[in-house]
């Protein structure tokens, strides 16, 4: 039997989805204060990238926690408001386009220095860095950062380099050539021509700890022509009476896409089918990734409100997945799916959530709505920064939110010594 013919596809059903509730105690993330603290005024930061090691194991080198950011540099004198000031909203709006990805370093874990930009202006190929996975190779301090090279096209790269350390710094050093390793097929997976609303990102390699081979998960769309994808009764799940009708519902069609090695070195890829497809529910699964739990499978992604299909609706945040076999069959997590979303009340306070496999799950802060009682002179103050770490319980089939911890503490599970 090929790989591909083990891939057993799991729709996310709208079935599935209808189960989705905002504010359940269990799966909502604690309102984020408007006093939040920034890790620099002039920078813009968002998805947040632990350093691990391939069996997903978050790691510290000679006792530094390293994380890697999407992050942008404010830019006041583009942006301005009618008087003048600084339209820090439309400056946050647009920050895509200028995205880099930059790196950072802590004893403690939590009170992070700037080390700087990871590549060289012009090393990547394309005008965009995306997010993807860092991944401590070795003792010896080589490092391969998986990553989205986007604008033109969405290719899923990496770039080699090393990391070394100081008593008093980290510091990275040879990422200097980018390897392109594989864009979207037109057969799984949508490609720009089939969809110029495509999305192909966020590549996350793991070992399988049950037969050792290299896989990534990635961000994906299923293959077809925008619209003309048919929700089936897969698709559909089993719906209440009154809930058949989908509207345009054809126009989404996330999925979680996989591709295996076909090298030691990682730097041959075959797609294989879908692990996850969310046709007629969500267009989005953004930043796919295990967790491996006592034999278990755990498969997170994030996801927004606004992306839901038509009669389907659920917070921004990380929904989830559960299996056996890394080739599934998946059951959504709490039946749903959600496994952590904003609160109502702040609807749009964290994003781009990573779980790590000790529970403990960041992501950043977006923006904070103010109330009556907030010092904050406006309608809502942008983030661009970290949130507070929160702690879930794995148990079987559910999650449970147990813990909150202070903003931006991402603590390493093992220490490596450099050699």
């Amino acid at each position: 039997m090929t790989l591909q013919d083990k891939v057993m596809t799991t729709a996310w059903s709208r079935a599935d989805a209808l189960k989705v509730h905002a504010d359940d105690p269990t799966t909502t993330q604690p309102e984020v204060s408007i006093s939040f603290p920034t890790m620099d005024e002039n920078l813009f930061i968002w998805d947040t990238l632990p350093l691990r090691t391939l069996d997903g194991s978050i790691v510290s080198v000679d006792g530094w926690s390293v994380i890697f950011t999407l992050t942008a540099i404010k830019d006041p004198e583009t942006y301005k408001n009618a008087d003048g000031s600084y339209d820090i909203t439309t400056d946050w709006e647009n920050r895509h386009g200028r995205a880099r990805i930059y790196y950072w370093y802590a004893k403690d874990s939590k009170n992070w220095i700037l080390g700087g930009r990871v590549m060289r202006e012009g090393v990547s190929p394309t005008t965009r860095e995306w997010a993807g996975t860092p991944i401590l190779l070795n003792d010896q301090g080589d490092i391969e950062l998986y990553y989205t090279c986007v604008t033109p096209g969405a290719t899923i790269a990496k770039v080699r380099g090393k990391i070394t350390t100081t008593e008093n710094a980290v510091e990275l050093s040879e990422f200097d050539h980018v390897t392109e390793l594989f864009s979207a097929d037109g057969f799984y997976y949508q490609t720009e021509e089939q969809n110029q609303f495509w999305n192909f990102r966020d590549p996350s390699p793991f070992i399988d700890p049950k037969d050792g081979r290299l896989y990534m998960v990635f961000e994906g769309n299923v293959a077809g022509n925008r619209g003309s994808h048919e929700i089936t009764t897969t698709d559909m799940g089993d719906v209440p009476p009154g809930y058949s009708d989908v509207g345009g519902a054809r126009y989404q069609a996330g999925c979680i896409g996989l591709a295996v090695a076909t090298d030691t070195d990682g730097n041959n890829w075959q797609l294989l089918p879908p692990l996850i497809t969310a046709v007629g529910v969500n267009d989005q699964t953004e930043r796919p990734h295990f967790v491996f739990k006592d034999g278990k499978y755990y498969l997170f992604t994030i996801s927004h409100k606004y992306t839901y299909a038509d009669g389907l609706t659920g917070p921004d945040g990380v929904y989830g997945f559960v299996s056996d076999s890394l080739f599934g069959p998946y059951q959504p997590l709490n039946g749903s799916g959600l496994v952590l979303g904003n609160p109502s009340s702040q609807p749009f306070q964290t994003y781009s959530h990573c779980v790590m496999p000790n529970g403990l799950v960041t992501s950043f802060i977006d923006s904070v709505p103010s109330t009556s009682d907030d010092d904050y002179d406006g309608d809502y103050r942008i983030g661009g920064t970290e949130a507070p770490t929160v702690q879930i319980k794995l148990e079987g089939n559910q999650t449970f939110m147990v813990k909150e911890f202070d903003y931006g503490f991402i603590p390493p599970m093992k220490n490596i010594v450099l050699q």
